[in-house]
């Protein structure tokens, strides 16, 4: 199988880097030559021009953004058009697989993802859905090739937005938090350098807990806080600020954010 990037960018570039851990038959495509000559050395792949991928490959990757999505696919229509069986993946905000197909002028195969950030390090979380025309066996290839970017969850197309909101945008939020969990200690006298590295721990063991423990997170969080204790006095505060409220009014911007790209 060989897999094509259009759009070598943080999310394509990082995709790209999974997918070269599986397979070396990999043509790059970028706006900016530079990028893609860069990409390649990295992940052993060969640059292309968009043409040459959309003729050559079996799955191509659509890492360009949403408002740029119908002028790129609209160039290289003829191309699609002498590989019908090609796999198209893309991981814009907002395009449904019907939006793609009719972008790219014909009823394509069509996998749509929402990756986050984090697949850059082999921890992500890759939303996906498919389309009718994709095979079992189809997905099955694009499920072991992308295996090294973290965990691949299928959700229904109707929910993608929401997910995306969750996931997609969650790392700018986490990472927010973590910031602030850091200033927090700095502030009470501890270095900046250290704080910061104590906050993202702290982050990363509370998740893994989470997920190994099987808990829910209202359990967890009576198990650290000990009555009379630290632990209550800061989770009475985060209450008394509506830390919650803060948290669930960001995803629910960012879903509103991403229906407007679907319509625009």
């Amino acid at each position: 199988m060989k897999f094509g990037f259009i759009g070598a960018g943080n999310m394509g570039g990082a995709l790209c880097k999974a997918v070269s851990k599986s397979t070396k038959e990999i043509l790059i495509a970028d706006f900016f030559a530079e990028k893609a000559e860069k990409l390649a050395e990295i992940t052993g792949g060969k640059t292309a021009d968009n043409t040459t991928i959309a003729e050559n490959c079996d799955y191509i990757f659509l890492g360009v953004k949403p408002q740029m999505m119908a002028e790129m696919l609209g160039g290289i229509k003829d191309s699609l058009n002498n590989n019908k069986d090609v796999v198209l993946v893309t991981m814009a905000a907002g395009l449904k697989i019907s939006t793609i197909q009719e972008m790219a002028g014909g009823e394509y195969k069509v996998i749509r993802i929402m990756p986050n950030t984090p697949v850059e390090v082999g921890e992500g979380e890759i939303l996906y859905t498919k389309g009718d025309k994709v095979t079992d066996s189809e997905l099955e290839t694009f499920l072991t090739n992308m295996k090294f970017a973290g965990k691949l969850n299928a959700i229904p197309e109707s929910l993608m937005d929401a997910g995306c909101s969750v996931s997609g945008c969650g790392p700018a939020f986490v990472y927010m938090f973590i910031r602030s969990l850091a200033e927090g200690g700095m502030e009470c006298g501890i270095d900046e350098e250290t704080a910061l590295q104590m906050a993202a721990q702290t982050v990363i063991g509370s998740a893994k807990l989470l997920m190994e423990s099987g808990e829910n997170p209202a359990d967890l969080i009576e198990k650290v806080c000990s009555p009379g204790g630290s632990t209550i006095e800061g989770v009475k505060s985060l209450d008394n600020d509506n830390l919650a409220d803060v948290v669930v009014n960001a995803v629910k911007a960012a879903y509103k954010r991403n229906v407007e790209l679907g319509k625009s």
